[in-house]
């Protein structure tokens, strides 16, 4: 099976995975704050990260790490856990979720876009269409078919959603510049990221002991919506000619998503 194909499956397997995830942010959220879900979740992906380190015997690769790689993920961890869902957590906190989505939803967009400059590739402009289109049906969709109608109640939480986006999209972009293993590197990455998340929940939030309930979204966001998928996702983008032939399979997440929701 050659590289591109081998690209589409494992894209198509995170959007899978992440269309899961709303629901269980849905669900875990009516017992936590967005911090303190992402306290748990991140040090459960960091651990998680860590297992997968160990089982593949790649533990070995962090100690022949430079000062210059350990500061790059110090860098992407502050962009990605921690920033990332900081500012992502708090646009969905200020808007609608029919606001917020197609916001957030803009970033297959900005990593085709900005792959041009950062990665060098060369975009067909059949590629940036498809994703303009798909991107569109994600704004039909939220907004009921009025997308001429679509106005956002906070302008400034607005930004932050495109911001959300941006960060996003910029972690992907350096993290394919990072020739390291992907698993060892995006190791690193929520290792710092946990760090910086830790010490705002020390200074922003309440104790909290989940029960086993709450405890289990907290597993499966960890696991699904961060952790394991990054690794598939990560590789889907070194695998794939461009970014652009794997990120348009990102706005079947919305569809898959609505109709689990509905069943949830």
């Amino acid at each position: 099976m050659d590289e591109q194909k081998q690209a589409y499956i494992y894209a198509a397997t995170a959007v899978v995975i992440w269309s899961t995830v709303a629901s269980a942010f849905k669900l875990t959220l009516r017992y936590v704050t967005p911090l303190q879900l992402l306290f748990y979740a991140s040090a459960i992906s960091t651990l998680a990260l860590l297992i997968v380190l160990f089982i593949q015997g790649k533990i070995r690769l962090l100690k022949g790490f430079s000062k210059k790689d350990y500061l790059k993920s110090l860098i992407f961890g502050f962009l990605n856990p921690f920033l990332y869902y900081m500012v992502l957590f708090k646009a969905y906190f200020l808007l609608p979720a029919q606001e917020a989505q197609p916001l957030n939803y803009t970033w297959p967009i900005m990593l085709t876009l900005l792959s041009l400059p950062l990665l060098r590739q060369r975009i067909k402009p059949a590629s940036i269409l498809a994703i303009l289109m798909s991107f569109t049906g994600v704004l039909i969709i939220t907004t009921h078919g009025d997308i001429f109608g679509l106005k956002f109640s906070n302008p400034a939480a607005a930004l932050l959603a495109l911001t959300s986006a941006l960060i996003w999209a910029l972690f992907w972009l350096f993290n394919l510049r990072d020739r390291r293993d992907e698993t060892a590197k995006l190791f690193l990455n929520f290792l710092f990221g946990f760090i910086f998340i830790m010490l705002a929940t020390l200074f922003f939030s309440k104790p909290f002991l989940p029960n086993i309930n709450v405890f289990l979204g907290l597993t499966y966001i960890g696991l699904f919506e961060m952790g394991i998928t990054f690794i598939i996702w990560l590789k889907a983008l070194n695998l794939s000619e461009t970014t652009a032939q794997v990120a348009n399979l990102i706005y079947l997440s919305p569809f898959i998503s609505l109709i689990i929701i509905h069943f949830t």
